[in-house]
């Protein structure tokens, strides 16, 4: 699915890279956005590519939330062993950061062989 009214990444963009870089022998990992719980800033089905130098293309947060996923997809191209990591903002946290209400995600990470 292409968005053109916005900066993240196409379906078909992150499966690209994806393949691009399995291809050129680097290590690959997907991240995917599997549960959402109030507010979030990405839809469930969002993904994410990581490539073993760090690289990535796509989005599961549009924010803080994409540096930890991209080191936790760095131990899971090592590590080979998948993972669901959990993060979230309670409501008065959010108030505080400048969000109108919490929220939280659950990203799936595994790595492409």
């Amino acid at each position: 699915m292409s968005d053109t009214t916005s900066n993240f990444a196409s379906d078909t963009d992150i499966l690209a890279s994806a393949q691009q870089w399995r291809e050129q022998g680097k290590g690959v990992a997907i991240a995917t956005v599997v549960e959402t719980w109030g507010s979030a800033p990405r839809p469930t089905g969002s993904n994410l590519v990581i490539d073993e130098d760090g690289n990535f293309l796509g989005s599961v947060s549009g924010g803080c939330v994409e540096g930890a996923v991209v080191t936790e997809a760095l131990d899971v191209i090592q590590e080979g062993k998948p993972r669901l990591i959990e993060f979230g903002v309670a409501d008065e946290t959010a108030w505080k950061v400048g969000l109108s209400c919490g929220g939280t995600i659950r990203v799936y990470v595994e790595k492409l062989d």
